[in-house]
């Protein structure tokens, strides 16, 4: 009886697991699908699944495939167009595969813009156009010192700096050119023009809402000492409960249905910033539901920002921001962490930045300082890493309740860092010796030149 028992257990846990991964991973009816598609439609399909079925598989385990979206419903363009592939073009003069003639010739673009997902989420690649992700790439060629000094290679940028915040895509003898493919960039230009990348968070082919609302899509890039958004959230409380039950929430829900308590019990990056929480409304407009540029070498508000000036109006924001933190806490819990992250500004403002930056100043107008390069001389670096790092995990650390990053990895370092600054200034001034200057810096060999394509209004969704 006992052994009946066990049998009949695994048995079921089996049951059970396979029902799981049936729900995790369904796939969709091709057989009823072909019914309505075009012989072309299929034929891309039925090609794919031979010679990259990691993409078929992704794309019949998404919602296009179960309303019918296929591959030539995004991959499809002008002969003429400029994103064509001509690789590809040249696949339907083959002889030894059945879907290779010119009978199924489709011309198509490897590169799935936002201005073709525009056609049927208008209002989502709306938002996300004038977003700072959107934007990003721009944004950091006006502040960025290493790009607009060329003071790190290109072979550095396009496997660093760009991977996150976007390459300009070029085209040359039908094909997208190395310098700056493969990348999804939330700020990519994209042949068409239009900026960004969809698939930065809701990944091909699968294009994963679950995906998306999970932190783990934002780590990949707000992490690491200057942007340690991910960090900061694994040590709060919020991260916690996420990292203990998180795979117990339903992560597939619809708009409709992701609310707090039951659909999750603690916020994501995307719930706080992004998801239709309570009366505050979806947006794929990452600047709003911000009070404070928290990034910026001198916390201003985010319609103060001057390279980027958001159109928003901070208290606005803040209260929408409010509105999802009331759905979990109390209005006097939530109006003392506002009271508290202020105080934080200020301090970080006042007591470290700005006397910092006087001094910095002082040294550039008594020229023990050279302003003509930046970050070729210590106390450059110094001054750079102390609102850079520090700063910003003190005041995103308290933004998102992570007390060690608030402390130990912020206020605790900008002290260090401010001391260490200070002292060096000083005997710089008593001295009367210029700081010395670094010889050697390897590979600042980068463009200085603002692309153009970065002036040019690119927004896929702008009437004309």
């Amino acid at each position: 009886m006992q052994s009946k028992c066990i049998v009949l257990t695994i048995i079921g846990l089996i049951t059970l697991s396979l029902c799981t991964m049936a729900h995790a991973h369904p796939e969709v009816d091709l057989e009823e699908l072909y019914l309505e598609l075009s012989k072309e439609a299929i034929a891309c399909i039925e090609c794919h699944k031979k010679e990259s079925p990691g993409i078929t598989a992704d794309w019949g385990a998404g919602v296009h495939a179960k309303v019918g979206i296929t591959c030539i419903t995004c991959h499809k363009c002008e002969v003429g167009g400029a994103g064509l592939s001509r690789g590809h073009y040249k696949q339907y003069q083959r002889s030894d595969h059945k879907y290779g003639t010119s009978a199924y010739r489709v011309p198509v673009a490897a590169l799935v813009s936002p201005m073709l997902c525009a056609r049927c989420h208008f209002n989502e690649v709306k938002e996300y156009s004038r977003s700072k992700h959107a934007n990003t790439l721009e944004l950091i060629w006006k502040i960025d010192p290493w790009l607009r000094y060329g003071m790190n290679s290109d072979t550095e940028r396009i496997t660093g700096c760009f991977v996150c915040h976007g390459s300009i895509l070029k085209v040359k003898d039908g094909k997208i050119t190395s310098e700056g493919w493969p990348n999804v960039g939330v700020g990519r230009i994209n042949v068409d023009g239009s900026r960004g990348s969809c698939i930065s968070c809701h990944t091909r082919h699968k294009f994963s809402r679950a995906e998306a609302r999970k932190p783990e899509a934002c780590g990949r890039c707000h992490l690491g000492p200057g942007h340690p958004q991910a960090e900061i959230y694994n040590e709060s409380i919020h991260g916690a409960i996420y990292r203990s039950e998180g795979d117990q929430w339903n992560w597939n829900a619809s708009t409709r249905e992701w609310i707090p308590g039951q659909a999750y019990r603690s916020p994501t990056c995307a719930v706080c910033h992004m998801c239709k929480v309570g009366t505050t409304a979806m947006t794929h407009d990452v600047t709003e539901r911000l009070s404070w540029e928290l990034q910026a070498p001198y916390t201003v508000r985010p319609s103060d920002f001057e390279p980027f000036p958001a159109k928003t109006d901070w208290k606005a924001e803040r209260n929408k921001m409010k509105a999802v933190c009331l759905k979990c806490h109390g209005k006097l819990w939530v109006d003392n962490h506002y009271i508290q992250l202020d105080r934080v500004i200020k301090e970080y403002n006042e007591v470290y930045f700005k006397p910092a930056q006087d001094m910095l100043n002082r040294l550039y107008k008594n020229g023990l300082l050279d302003k003509s390069v930046p970050l070729d001389e210590q106390l450059e670096l110094e001054f750079y890493e102390l609102w850079h790092y520090e700063g910003r995990r003190a005041r995103m650390g308290a933004a998102m309740m992570a007390p060690a990053y608030t402390w130990w990895r912020g206020f605790y370092e900008c002290k260090k860092r401010y001391n260490t600054f200070m002292q060096e200034a000083q005997k710089l001034l008593s001295t009367k010796q210029p700081a010395y200057r670094y010889q050697d810096l390897p590979n600042a060999t980068g463009d200085t030149e603002v692309p153009r394509r970065l002036s040019e209004n690119s927004d896929p969704t702008a009437k004309e």
